[in-house]
């Protein structure tokens, strides 16, 4: 290895660990806190009867951002009142999977789950997945 590489080598390992940690951890969580406290989530999810309640994706471990655009994008759809945080929340997921920025979270572009949870069930899932990242 010539001495001319090790300026480009180094530039490069710290593009990619700056890209590993562009999870927007801090802001997804302080969205995520504030759509929990704003209303009454926890209404049965029920997948057969025809309810008022979301019954939204539990991702399976490395499928969560394909899961939280999904279920995001269905929040936005069926709930005007807090539009604006699920809207950006949406974004924050969308271009976390699109640009591979949070690469355990993404192993592919397909929502993969066995359940289905409510919309509180949802946040709490979010907030866990981004709680783990921040430690």
């Amino acid at each position: 290895m010539s001495a001319s590489m090790l300026p480009y080598i180094l530039l490069s390992c710290l593009l990619l660990s700056v890209q590993a940690q562009n999870c927007s951890v801090r802001e997804i969580i302080r969205y995520t806190n504030r759509l929990l406290e704003g209303s009454s989530l926890s209404c049965p999810c029920r997948e057969t009867a025809v309810s008022s309640c979301s019954c939204l994706p539990i991702a399976e471990p490395g499928h969560e951002l394909a899961c939280f655009v999904e279920g995001t994008e269905h929040m936005l759809k069926n709930n005007a009142s807090s539009m604006p945080i699920i809207a950006r929340l949406n974004q924050a997921f969308q271009t976390q999977l699109d640009r591979n920025l949070c690469e355990s979270l993404a192993r592919g572009h397909q929502c993969q789950y066995k359940t289905k949870g409510n919309v509180k069930e949802f946040l709490n899932k979010i907030l866990r997945t981004y709680q783990a990242i921040h430690k």
